[in-house]
């Protein structure tokens, strides 16, 4: 038996099978999101007629790195790499895209990781419960669709002050949404609302910062593609770094995995200068959309990360208009001779990832062998208000503003707001969880306590997934008697 799915109910198990059987609901499991090969062909010969966000069952599996937009099926890993002309460092920058995942961010494959397992155990019943999902923006998106894809109900909680196109999106899907005071770190009013949520019984939390699906899709799924992706790099490179915003700590988990191969990798935390939390117990507000602050989360394995940087959320936003605007682009096509157009791919967690990594690489002194790797975790589409926003407060943008903002946010990322962590500096972080999750959300600091044993975090990581897929395959085949 699972440690995290602690009971099978036969008779909601029962229910929901007859369920996705009626509306064609066949659930993938985690394998074959990790490596699409796996999937049936009865499977791959229905997906080149649905498009990526169409709202259809099928689209389950698509929640993998590996979705070929042109084909309609599956290819290798989407990534890119950010031109060294761009980033003025010898090290290779490489990040794996989120924009090709249904909803056009990663953050799917998490609300997969938690939603899934609790519907074939029968933990969560379709007819009596709403999957509420608490957010600062990508993940309750995710989980609205996911829901939708399960024909479940979804409840939105997120921030009053994110981007107008995530309220606009979630209404046009059909979840609930409620919108709660305040921005990117106002996580608390989050949690306030989900324990008034709570009272009434038909409300299931998913909360991302404690679901421990979301680390374990991260593990099995992301982990094993920045893998495949430096393998076919050659011989002579290092992997070097891994950098990942904590977030709710689901993508850092990739990290985790990663030192299972290659026990040399650094895992850098990022987070936003506004609010530097792991850096320096800090609190505040930033612009930083997608990654959450004023806490650690509670499935955030903090043992494996090595270091700490903070990036100011106004460099994200400069690098936000030099990727999008005409002059912005006509400054990397003309002046650097850099292609362009790719650039786009990455929306603000994904620009402080990119400088990040770039701050990791002087901080190392690396050089032309190392690589790093991160995650573009969404695109400048879902930012297109933003943009609207810093043109109509900062006027028209020029060749000048673009060449400054590449030599003053890019080439000039100094190496200062970063931090190695000690042993104890590691413990310092671990030990904050108290105040978040044993005073107010009803940990025991045990738990907190067997939190600190690497074996804690491999069987979760490892010994979870199979038990989840064995669920699955059981689930499929009741439905559909394969």
């Amino acid at each position: 038996m699972s440690t995290i799915i602690k009971k099978l109910y036969p008779d909601a198990i029962k229910k929901t099978v007859t369920r996705c059987r009626e509306r064609g609901i066949v659930i993938p499991t985690f394998a074959q999101l990790g490596d699409p090969e796996r999937i049936p062909a009865s499977i791959k010969s229905k997906l080149p007629s649905v498009g990526l966000w169409d709202v259809t069952p099928l689209n389950l599996f698509r929640i993998t790195w590996k979705n070929d937009v042109q084909t309609g099926l599956f290819g290798k890993v989407n990534y890119i790499e950010i031109p060294k002309v761009i980033t003025g460092v010898k090290a290779r920058i490489i990040g794996l895209v989120g924009k090709y995942f249904p909803t056009g961010a990663h953050k799917v494959g998490a609300a997969f990781g938690c939603l899934v397992p609790r519907l074939v155990s029968g933990e969560f019943h379709p007819e009596k419960h709403k999957a509420v999902w608490p957010s600062t923006g990508n993940f309750c998106r995710g989980g609205a669709f996911v829901s939708s894809l399960l024909d479940c109900t979804a409840v939105a909680i997120l921030p009053e002050g994110m981007s107008r196109e995530r309220f606009e999106w979630l209404k046009k899907i059909g979840a609930e949404v409620i919108a709660t005071p305040g921005t990117e770190s106002n996580v608390k009013e989050i949690y306030d609302k989900c324990w008034e949520l709570k009272k009434d019984r038909k409300n299931i939390i998913f909360n991302q910062f404690e679901e421990f699906g979301n680390p374990i899709w991260h593990y099995n799924v992301t982990g094993p593609a920045i893998e495949e992706v430096f393998l076919s790099l050659g011989e002579k490179f290092r992997l070097s770094a891994f950098i990942s915003a904590t977030g709710s700590a689901g993508t850092i988990a990739a990290g985790d995995y990663l030192k299972t191969k290659f026990p040399h990798l650094k895992v850098v935390a990022t987070e936003a200068l506004q609010c530097p939390t792991l850096l320096m117990n800090g609190f505040g507000s930033h612009r930083i959309e997608g990654i959450g602050d004023k806490h650690v989360p509670w499935v955030h394995n903090v043992m494996n990360t090595d270091e700490v940087a903070a990036i100011d959320d106004e460099d994200c936003m400069r690098i936000l208009r030099l990727f999008n605007e005409e002059e912005g682009q006509n400054y990397l096509n003309r002046e650097l001779r850099a292609e362009s157009k790719e650039l786009s791919i990455l929306g603000i967690s994904s620009i402080c990832n990119m400088l990040a990594a770039i701050k990791t690489a002087k901080y190392f002194e690396m050089n032309e062998n190392d690589v790093i790797f991160t995650i573009f975790t969404d695109s400048s589409d879902l930012y297109q208000s933003r943009l609207k926003e810093l043109k109509k407060e900062r006027g028209m943008y020029s060749l000048m503003h673009a060449a400054k903002d590449h030599a003053a946010s890019i080439l000039h990322q100094g190496i200062d707001y970063f931090k190695e962590l000690t042993y104890y500096e590691r413990k310092a972080i671990h030990n904050l969880k108290y105040f978040t999750w044993v005073e107010q959300q009803g940990k025991t600091a045990e738990e907190l306590n067997a939190q600190w044993d690497p074996e804690y975090w491999k069987i979760l990581f490892e010994e979870e997934v199979k038990y989840f897929d064995d669920l699955i395959v059981e689930f499929n085949n009741h439905a559909f008697g394969n």
